[in-house]
Formats: structure tokens, C-alpha cells, sequence
């Protein structure tokens, strides 16, 4: 795509290194202050790939050599990109740096096998969203996180097991998988979501855990553990360490499979020495009230996931 102005021919676009960490800092560290900060500069060296042939690969916009935003792109499956972290300094935006960078996504997850890519976005950042849209991005689902207390004791009425074809049964024929287009948390890959198979529930029911409902009528209720993770929280001078159990999707037919199966995530959650959970629900009217009504705390926003058709003319 030829240059629409001088200002978009000054802006080159390349991988991102780790000496590109205080630049970056720089311009991020002033982005969402009163909603705690951006995340990149605290995980950005973990984050960045160390070289080709990972997977992923994050690329940097420069103007006349100074650092002007930032995303990454990941490879989910052999077909699913995922694009996170966009961010562009305040002084470059609305000068053609998203697009620039979009453009290189597109173009390395294509060469790597994509026809789709993906994005997440917070449903108050009303500027990212209409970016994604400006971009190509189209809506796909929206999502909220529920967050059942560790609890060693908690329970239900129906019995919840462990089997992965029970669980992955369910999942296929719920109204969650229809309203998530089949997405749900990918395991290895924080805050990104794929599409889930057979095999996910398989291989999770080996390596953390998965849960099926079943009540009297048959199968009611599914979810599993993507990951465990630590994050810390404050700043040096007062910090807080704690471990959270994730859990990449739940769904459920009615109110006593939810109380059933939310009881299940925390006594597993407790099993793993969680502090808290985190737990991905559809975001519709039943499923969000369902979980209050059980007796669990619930984010106070959802979250939009976009896609992008990357064998579309349109995308290129």
C-alpha cells in the first residue's frame, strides 16, 4: 500500500529488541494511569521474542528514529493469529503508526499459515475499538470474567467430574460455545483466546483441569484450568505477590449447575494455592446474573473480541 503522506512515508516499521525497553517504558508509562497502568512495561522482556521461529513476533514503529508504538503478533494454531499490546505514543497518534503496524501483523501472520486474526479490547477503551473497526477488525463476541473465592469447602448440588469428552460434549452443543464462536483462553498464551478443540480438553485433563457437570437430565456444565500465574501488584516500596488460577471458559444450563460448577473451580482453585480466580463466561444477561446470584463476585466490565478475515482482499 503506497504512503498517503510524508508523515506516513517517514514511519518504519521493524522487530522490537529488548533495548528498545526505555523507549518503549517511556511512552506507555502515562497510558491508563487511573485504571493502574499499562501492563507492557512490567512483562515486556519476557514478553518479546528473543528471534524467528517462536511463534510471534512484536514490531516497533520509529519516526525520524524515536519510538512510536508497539504490537505483537502470535500464532494460536496453525491458521489463528492473535495481535495484542498495540500502543502508540501520544505524539504519533492519528499520524497512520496503528496501521502501519497492522499491516505488518497481517502480512507476517499470513506468511506463517493465518486466515484469521484476533483481537481483545477492553470495553471502555472506546479509542482502541474504533481503531480495530477503522482497521478491518469486526466484532465477533464479548466476555466477562467471574471470580468465585478459593474455597476448599464450596459446593453444589449436581456432581461435577473430570472426564474431557463429558466436558468437551457439553461444549459443543452449549448456547456459551454459539454466543463465543468456539473461542475460549488459550493455554500458554496469556489474555488471548482460539478456537477449542477436542484435543484442548484431552491433553488439559492431563496437564490441569477440567470439569464436566452432570446432573440428573445429563450433561449441564463444562469449564477447564488454562493456567496458574503470580502477578504482583504496587510499587516497589509497597508490593503484593499474589497467585491466581485462570479458567478459559465456564458454562452452564441453569442456576444450580452454576452454583455446582463455580463450587468446583474454587475448590480447585484452593487445591492450587490460588489466591483468586479468574474465570472467562459469556457475556450474556443469564450467564453474568447467574454468577451473583450464586454468590460470586463478577467483573464490573466485559471485554470485546474482534477478528479479521486475513484471506480477505480487504485485509491485505
Amino acid at each position: 500500500m503506497p504512503p498517503d503522506s510524508d508523515a506516513d512515508a517517514a514511519i518504519e516499521i521493524r522487530r522490537a529488541t529488548h533495548d528498545d525497553y526505555d523507549a518503549v517504558a517511556a511512552f506507555t508509562g502515562d497510558i491508563w494511569v487511573d485504571r493502574g497502568g499499562d501492563y507492557i512495561p512490567q512483562v515486556y522482556h519476557e514478553w518479546l521474542e528473543d528471534g524467528p521461529g517462536q511463534g510471534k513476533k512484536t514490531f516497533l514503529a520509529e519516526v525520524d528514529g524515536e519510538a512510536a508504538g508497539i504490537v505483537q503478533a502470535v500464532m494460536l494454531s496453525p491458521d489463528e493469529a492473535w495481535f495484542q499490546g498495540m500502543r502508540v505514543a501520544a505524539d504519533y497518534r492519528r499520524q497512520g503508526v496503528s496501521r502501519r503496524l497492522n499491516e505488518a501483523t497481517f502480512a507476517w501472520a499470513r506468511e506463517q499459515g493465518a486466515t484469521v486474526g484476533r483481537v481483545m479490547i477492553f470495553s471502555w477503551n472506546a479509542t482502541s475499538l474504533g481503531a480495530a473497526r477503522a482497521s478491518g477488525f469486526a466484532p465477533i463476541t464479548e466476555f466477562r470474567f467471574a471470580h468465585p473465592e478459593p474455597d476448599p469447602t464450596a459446593d453444589g448440588p449436581h456432581r461435577v467430574s473430570s472426564d474431557p469428552t463429558s466436558a468437551w460434549r457439553y461444549w459443543t452443543h452449549s448456547e456459551a460455545r454459539d454466543h463465543l464462536h468456539g473461542l475460549g483462553l488459550a493455554p500458554g498464551e496469556s489474555w488471548a483466546m482460539r478456537e477449542l478443540t477436542h484435543a484442548d480438553f484431552e491433553r488439559l485433563a492431563d496437564e490441569t483441569a477440567v470439569f464436566a457437570v452432570e446432573s440428573d437430565t445429563g450433561l449441564a456444565g463444562t469449564a477447564y484450568r488454562s493456567r496458574t500465574y503470580d502477578s504482583t501488584v504496587g510499587t516497589d516500596d509497597s508490593s503484593e505477590s499474589k497467585t491466581w488460577a485462570e479458567y478459559g471458559v465456564a458454562a452452564w444450563d441453569d442456576v444450580d449447575a452454576a452454583r455446582s460448577l463455580l463450587a468446583a473451580i474454587a475448590r480447585d482453585g484452593a487445591a492450587c494455592g490460588a489466591d483468586a480466580t479468574r474465570v472467562l463466561i459469556p457475556e450474556t444477561a443469564r450467564h453474568v446474573t447467574d454468577v451473583p446470584l450464586v454468590g460470586a463476585d463478577i467483573a464490573e466490565e466485559p471485554d470485546f473480541v474482534l477478528g479479521i478475515d486475513l484471506t480477505a482482499e480487504s485485509s491485505a
